[in-house]
């Protein structure tokens, strides 16, 4: 898997069995269950804020497609 997988991630992953799934990362069980991408980026988001974790979005094939930070960037951008 590329990109940091730890508990200060949650990300959006395609499930093996159809809908997609939202996680914390290195965590085995999914904290949400959803049948569309975009509900499960929308919860992704909500709890991510919550929580100041990087939300990590794949694609089908487990590639991450968008990574949004909500708190504790360690590589902030530049004002």
């Amino acid at each position: 898997m590329v990109g940091k997988r730890g508990p200060d991630t949650h990300h959006v992953v395609h499930h093996h069995g159809g809908g997609w799934d939202v996680k914390r990362g290195g965590a085995d069980r999914a904290s949400g269950h959803f049948d569309t991408k975009q509900a499960a980026i929308d919860h992704g988001r909500q709890v991510s804020r919550n929580q100041e974790t990087e939300l990590r979005i794949h694609n089908r094939d487990g590639r991450i497609a968008q990574s949004d930070s909500h708190g504790r960037d360690p590589n902030p951008p530049k004002g």
